[in-house]
């Protein structure tokens, strides 16, 4: 499975480089797109416009949101598979994807951990059993992290708005006004070195459970994306998460 690898000399794209030059889950690292490219570890394009789509299986999108149209153009131009790692999408950008998958497989992730997509499914759980509980969401990253709230604290929102049928999501709290019961709060901290940390809190006023997930290492994420491209391997052209990689391990 030769990978293409989209932000190969970011933090996260290095990861993958490392872990596909190990071979990991059948993975091999053919060359990758960075505009900042700088002792890329293969072949490495300044722009999709320039990269050679010879060979490629999958792309594997570990860049910026602001890419999306000239790598779903290329995926689909030359009929390649793509795992979009990355987040803050605005949603002409979330259609673009959605769109790729009536003719490639596509798999689109806000979070490539498999514990936050059994949180999610727990969050979502945990919510509809209290429907009149109120839910606040506090999501911790590193301080060079530039979208907020993360993808993955919009995600395990959504979660929990679907489970209860509707919900006003509510991203940061400031000002004066009494919160509204059908509020879900997200608020978003930026601090250190964090790798990511979420914790949803579902509280009455006489009991509160709190469930969350701590990344401890970015390979966490490096693995899920090299995971996730190995499912598509075969796969018909549609969209693919998290969670259809749970149903095909035996999952709910």
């Amino acid at each position: 499975m030769k990978i293409l690898v989209s932000g190969l000399c970011g933090h996260m794209g290095r990861e993958v480089a490392k872990l596909a030059l190990e071979g990991y889950k059948g993975a091999e690292l053919a060359c990758g797109v960075d505009p900042a490219a700088q002792d890329a570890p293969v072949r490495c394009f300044d722009s999709f416009a320039d990269a050679d789509p010879s060979g490629i299986d999958c792309i594997i999108d570990f860049s910026h949101h602001t890419g999306t149209q000239a790598l779903i153009g290329f995926a689909r131009a030359n009929k390649i598979a793509v795992v979009v790692a990355t987040t803050g999408q605005t949603e002409e950008e979330k259609q673009l994807i959605k769109d790729a998958a009536s003719e490639i497989p596509v798999f689109f992730a806000a979070n490539f951990s498999m514990g936050i997509a059994v949180l999610a499914d727990l969050a979502a759980r945990a919510a509809a059993a209290f429907p009149e509980a109120e839910v606040e969401i506090v999501e911790i990253h590193h301080d060079r992290k530039v979208d907020a709230p993360s993808g993955t604290a919009l995600a395990l929102a959504e979660a929990v708005k679907d489970a209860r049928g509707g919900g006003n999501i509510v991203c940061g709290r400031s000002g004066f006004g009494k919160r509204q019961p059908d509020d879900i709060g997200v608020s978003a901290l930026r601090l250190g070195n964090y790798v990511g940390k979420h914790t949803v809190m579902i509280g009455t006023q006489n009991q509160t459970i709190t469930l969350g997930h701590e990344a401890h290492s970015r390979a966490l994420f490096a693995e899920g994306a090299l995971a996730a491209a190995a499912f598509l391997s075969g796969k018909p052209a549609g969209l693919y998460d998290m969670n259809s990689m749970i149903k095909q391990n035996g999952g709910r």
